[in-house]
């Protein structure tokens, strides 16, 4: 809805679109509680949230007509305005329109993600907030900057043209691949996994493919990523909130609709000749899904990491490709590396340590183990490690 109507009235009264939806929202709280929930609440809202935005139109114009010329200019914008249209496609031609126009380079990647979870997720401060780890107040003013810059910069809402498209779209597939990873590695004190964040990831990613110019390989390798990862949801945490690390899921928790659905994705990326680093991980995620555990799986997924490394180096690829080099070649060999990696800042790294340290020396996987603990910013995080630790008594 915020999208549609910043659509009509431009993307510098974004707020007041904020606004609109606001009070659609809460007319919906106060007639429902008295008269019921209607038979089709999507219709009511798109209604109502016309019906304001017209009455907004319409008040301007009056006011146009009682003031001074000077001051008439400010409410330019909104008389030339269209009114809202909420048809299916115009909703997700909004949408994608929004995504392009806050992906741009002119504002940080956080208050990309931040706006893309306020405007087309509909997500409040405090959630923003609790994914983020941060504050209520600062996210407000990264949002008001954002906006700002927006407005500053006069931003528009529309699709770039195709020349422009393909480099436009890497920043936009980063920020869902941000936000898919924010719910898959949560920050918050209370969860381990997000599943709203990650279902609005992979929401937008399912949009993306749905345009014949955002349709890409790279669009559909990153579709088939968040599938492959959302499949194994039901079997990585327990009741309890506990984490339950890859090799002791319960491979019949795991969704086969929604592996089915990645395999699909997959081999859309696979038309041509381009391969991403989302390619490497849709296919590493792929075999993840499969539930034998022979040498050949994680050998396959050790080339994939070192074709991963070529082209998209970063600490955690590394850090991963290590685990899988323990399941195909031994602890001796994976630790020398893990030592040699030095990830003084990561948690996960200590894990790993205490992990192969587990296989020779007790004192020193208990002290990579603390480490780990006094690292890790989540209470569900420190319970899993400490679970961990009980095991090497």
């Amino acid at each position: 809805m915020v999208a549609v109507i910043s659509r009509s009235f431009g993307l510098e009264h974004i707020a007041l679109a904020e606004d609109l939806v606001s009070d659609t929202f809460l007319k919906a709280i106060e007639t429902w509680g008295k008269r019921g929930m209607p038979e089709n609440p999507t219709a009511w809202l798109y209604a109502v949230a016309k019906q304001k935005t017209l009455y907004h139109l319409r008040r301007n114009k009056l006011f146009k007509t009682k003031v001074e010329a000077a001051v008439a200019e400010t409410a330019a914008p909104y008389l030339m305005a269209r009114e809202p249209d909420f048809s299916t496609q115009n909703i997700k031609d909004s949408q994608l329109a929004m995504i392009f126009a806050i992906c741009t380079p002119l504002i940080a990647s956080e208050a990309q993600v931040g706006l893309a979870l306020r405007i087309l997720c509909g997500f409040s401060i405090d959630e923003i907030g609790e994914a983020f780890f941060t504050g209520k107040e600062t996210i407000n003013k990264r949002l008001y900057r954002a906006k700002e810059k927006l407005r500053a910069e006069k931003v528009t809402m529309e699709l770039p043209s195709e020349k422009e498209i393909p480099a436009r779209l890497d920043r936009v597939l980063h920020v869902v691949y941000l936000l898919f990873s924010e719910g898959y590695y949560s920050r918050t004190h209370h969860e381990i996994l997000r599943k709203d964040l990650c279902l609005e990831g992979l929401r937008l990613g399912l949009l993306l493919t749905e345009n014949r110019k955002t349709d890409a390989p790279k669009t559909n390798a990153l579709v088939a990523l968040m599938c492959f990862h959302a499949s194994r949801f039901g079997a990585r945490q327990t009741v309890d909130d506990y984490f339950v690390p890859y090799h002791e899921q319960n491979g019949k928790l795991w969704n086969t609709e929604l592996i089915n659905r990645g395999v699909h994705f997959l081999n859309r990326a696979m038309r041509g000749d381009e391969m991403s680093s989302y390619h490497f991980e849709a296919q590493i995620a792929y075999w993840h899904c499969q539930q034998d555990n022979t040498p050949a799986k994680w050998e396959s997924i050790l080339q994939l990491y070192d074709q991963l490394l070529l082209i998209n180096y970063s600490p955690a690829v590394a850090l991963n490709r290590i685990f899988a080099r323990y399941k195909v070649h031994g602890w001796q060999t994976a630790l020398a590396e893990a030592e040699n990696l030095r990830l003084e800042n990561n948690h996960f790294y200590y894990i790993l340590l205490g992990e192969l340290y587990s296989h020779t020396d007790t004192g020193k996987a208990r002290a990579s183990f603390q480490q780990a603990c006094k690292l890790a910013k989540t209470q569900t995080e420190k319970k899993h490690i400490r679970k961990k630790m009980a095991t090497l008594r």
